[in-house]
């Protein structure tokens, strides 16, 4: 037997075990259609055949980090059995450096849709990009019953997890639509996929920020020969920061002033812990009440500015429960009262 490239890991059963074991079962499938016995990887990634056949078990990210690798070399498809030609060892490397070069996003993402369907016809990605945001849509074409689901969710991660490496910001997605009924283990789709999940649905999408198309290309080829050292690991554990968050949050802030967002409100609606929304903020030097006080600012101003409306009514629109509640804040703000600066406006 060849010598395998196998990840770093000392324990794999280390970490909470979230994976469905329906992905290992699908792995297996892709042996049984190459008639090659799956037992070595199952014992290298420490898969028990009890464990294998109840369909309600989970395995860790390591255990599907490793299991992926060895049935790819030992398979010599990195499609794992998805398609109807092999993708050899190597294959979505190659796909990778064809994007590398790219001066943003949006051409990254156009050339991996492309250079994929040079590869095989069943499965195609597309990207359509409207006015405020870009859709990622995936066609499966004669991928066996079997495989639909995890070709689907595992081409999704590939090349979500890739444009968050290339760009080194998570991708903040509105939602994630496939066309299947849910699983038994659809609760772990929320931690595969940000925004909403919908099952059902007409055909497979992922939809997001049209601005992450606009983010440049951060990274070299001496970090891409790093990444794909330990490639499987970045599809499969998410990623964590998001250079649009900070605008995200001040959009939504400037939509409605009234609304009293609260770090707890505002992470639940990113699809954030608590502790992730702090360290971004952190990250970015911002707190949440500058975030908020900069909304108020500059809707306070440009009603104003362009408004008759009484300063009564101006504090209520940008949330002050009273006129001197917010004359005192937008002193503090702009050295100058309400009525000062709309005189000199």
């Amino acid at each position: 037997m060849k010598s395998l490239l196998l990840p770093p890991i000392n324990n794999p059963l280390e970490g909470k075990a979230r994976t469905p074991i329906a992905f290992i079962q699908a792995m297996v499938i892709a042996y049984q259609y190459y008639g090659i016995d799956p037992a070595n990887a199952l014992a290298l990634a420490k898969i028990s055949p009890a464990q294998l056949s109840n369909a309600r078990n989970r395995v860790t990210a390591a255990q599907m980090e490793i299991m992926s690798a060895v049935a790819m070399q030992e398979l010599d498809d990195e499609a794992l059995g998805w398609f109807s030609r092999r993708l050899p060892w190597g294959t979505y490397g190659m796909l990778c450096r064809a994007s590398l070069t790219s001066t943003h996003l949006a051409i990254a993402l156009k050339r991996w849709c492309r250079h994929h369907q040079l590869l095989t016809e069943d499965l195609v990605l597309k990207l359509d990009i409207h006015e405020d945001q870009a859709v990622l849509s995936c066609e499966l074409n004669q991928v066996p019953a079997p495989l639909q689901e995890f070709c689907l969710v595992t081409n999704f991660r590939y090349i979500l997890s890739y444009a968050c490496w290339l760009i080194d910001s998570r991708i903040q997605l509105f939602s994630a639509t496939f066309p299947y009924p849910a699983p038994e283990h659809a609760d772990v789709y929320p931690h595969l996929f940000s925004g909403e999940i919908k099952f059902n649905e007409p055909c497979a999408q992922l939809s997001f920020d049209v601005r992450y198309l606009k983010l440049p290309i951060r990274r070299d080829e001496r970090e891409l020969n790093q990444m794909l050292q330990r490639a499987i690991a970045v599809t499969v554990h998410p990623y964590r920061r998001d250079r649009l968050l900070l605008q995200q949050i001040r959009r939504l802030l400037q939509q409605d002033l009234s609304k009293n967002w609260t770090a707890e409100s505002l992470a639940q609606h990113f699809h954030l812990s608590l502790r992730s929304l702090h360290r971004h903020l952190q990250e970015e030097g911002a707190s949440l009440q500058q975030l908020k006080d900069e909304a108020r600012r500059h809707q306070a101003s440009k009603l104003l500015h362009r408004s008759q409306l009484p300063i009564k009514h101006i504090a209520q629109q940008v949330g002050f429960k009273n006129e001197k509640s917010f004359s005192r804040a937008f002193r503090t703000w702009t050295g100058q009262t309400p009525q000062a600066f709309r005189q000199l406006s």
